[in-house]
């Protein structure tokens, strides 16, 4: 009887040659494990760990998982009503039944850390062969294939902002559990306020070692590791990748991330602002870029003097600005991530872009014979899925292209141009994308409708509770 895979036709020629590879490193014992794992709505890695001898076969026909972990919010809570006929439903997730996931053998990988552990990155279908409609590596895989279509592969470079502290203590005593449970308790590894100096590099040279180290056992594409403004901040930065890589890359270096700091005594997170004293919020800043197919040059890189960027990328610059607040719930999608938007902070307020200023939303870089010529844009936290982001660039780029948009001239006073302001909440940015008819008709309206279902669920836990400063404030004086 025909797999799963082979009665879908889901591979490429180039897949079941490099599920094949994969196939014969188990059968030479270089791996026991294999971790299937599955990229979430909200860019978690959810899935199962099978022992090799099963994993062969789960390479063919998939794995099959509840679709309840598709309904979840950030608490973990399933929001959407499973068992009955009222609510928001979606074809195909009703009743908690099964969807699978299969493996993309060109994203294995062996894990440094675990013992002869493999890994490799899932892609979700319905029982019937169809794509998720809400998977968010199909939606990105699907913004590609549009790119592809006019000529162009996807490229981006990603710069990333994160903490990590001294585990002091974990928290699991019974008390502790909940829905979410007690966060660790933890100290410093480093002061704030001394950006880029070699001297906090080399007191927290065990841990940038550590990271190094695993990370390119890992295979990933490291370039810099540096020391952050906030206190036990701190930045990598990777080479670009193509195609839906860079996404790919960016869901597997955040858990790569978390993973070994804890196997160590250390929690690292990419919560965007920390409840800590003296915090500097982390961003994500994304790079990217168009190169054209036909003969591998950067699209954007412009060939006069007076050019800031081609004509195309002026348009895709273009098509990221009118598009920005719609794109804000993807770039941005936590209650904490909009604490980060504020004036004069290197954080952007608004739709914005200016050559070389990092105040602006959309730094550009690059000129005439430069081959790195690229836009950066500096909205994203960290916390972001990757897949939905970068689909929303490509997305919003494309709009610009196909309109010949225009983004009007540079805004070098960012901070004091006039230009549309971005979302100052998270239910401000829902509005924009629920308002943005082009976005919502490139993710596809369920989709949509789907994923702004589940924030406003979250959005709802934050308002029933009562927060520390609204006790500091009340409490004594009334």
């Amino acid at each position: 009887m025909a797999s799963f895979v082979e009665r879908h036709g889901l591979w490429t020629s180039d897949q079941q040659a490099q599920v094949a590879e994969l196939i014969a490193r188990i059968d030479a014992g270089e791996i026991e494990t294999l971790r299937f794992a599955f990229p979430d709505q909200h860019g978690i890695l959810r899935g199962k760990t099978l022992v090799a001898s099963e994993a062969k076969g789960a390479l063919f026909d998939g794995v099959n998982l509840t679709s309840t972990l598709l309904l979840k919010d950030t608490s973990h809570k399933t929001v959407f009503p499973v068992f009955n006929s009222g609510g928001f439903q979606i074809a195909g997730l009703q009743g908690a039944s099964d969807f699978t996931i299969v493996a993309d053998p060109a994203t294995f990988r062996i894990l440094p850390w675990a013992h002869k552990t493999g890994w490799v990155l899932c892609d979700g279908y319905g029982t019937d062969g169809q794509p998720s409609p809400v998977s968010s590596r199909q939606i990105m895989a699907r913004a590609v294939r549009e790119l592809d279509e006019q000529g162009y592969d996807f490229v981006a470079g990603l710069e990333v902002e994160f903490h990590v502290f001294k585990m002091d203590d974990p928290n699991l005593r019974l008390t502790d559990s909940g829905q979410p449970g007690t966060p660790p308790s933890v100290s410093l590894l480093s002061h704030g306020a001394q950006y880029l100096t070699e001297l906090r590099y080399d007191r927290v040279d065990h841990l940038m070692e550590l990271l190094r180290t695993q990370l390119q056992a890992l295979g990933v594409p490291l370039r810099s590791l540096e020391i952050e403004f906030g206190p036990s901040q701190f930045e990598l930065t990777f080479s670009p990748t193509v195609g839906v890589a860079p996404a790919d890359l960016m869901i597997l270096i955040r858990s790569a991330i978390k993973q070994i700091c804890q196997r160590a005594g250390y929690h690292a997170t990419f919560m965007c602002r920390p409840r800590i004293p003296n915090v500097m919020s982390s961003g994500w800043h994304l790079h990217q870029s168009l190169k054209r197919k036909a003969d591998g040059v950067n699209a954007f890189m412009p060939t006069d003097a007076d050019q800031t960027l081609s004509p195309v990328g002026m348009h895709y610059l273009a098509g990221l600005k009118a598009h920005a607040c719609g794109a804000s719930l993807l770039a941005s999608p936590t209650i904490n991530g909009y604490r980060r938007y504020r004036p004069f902070s290197l954080a952007p307020d608004r739709a914005a872009w200016a050559r070389d200023n990092r105040a602006a939303m959309l730094r550009v870089l690059g000129g005439p014979g430069q081959t790195a010529s690229r836009i950066e844009n500096r909205v994203g936290e960290p916390t972001a899925n990757p897949y939905l982001y970068m689909a929303s660039q490509i997305f919003s780029g494309l709009d610009g292209i196909a309109r010949q948009l225009d983004p009007g001239p540079s805004a070098d006073v960012p901070y004091e141009t006039e230009a549309q302001a971005l979302p100052r909440s998270l239910l401000d940015a829902l509005q924009c994308l629920r308002q943005d008819s082009y976005l919502v008709k490139k993710l596809g309206q369920d989709f949509v409708d789907y994923y702004c279902f589940i924030k406003e669920a979250e959005i709802a836990r934050f308002n029933l509770e009562v927060t520390e400063w609204e006790h500091r404030e009340y409490f004594d004086m009334f």
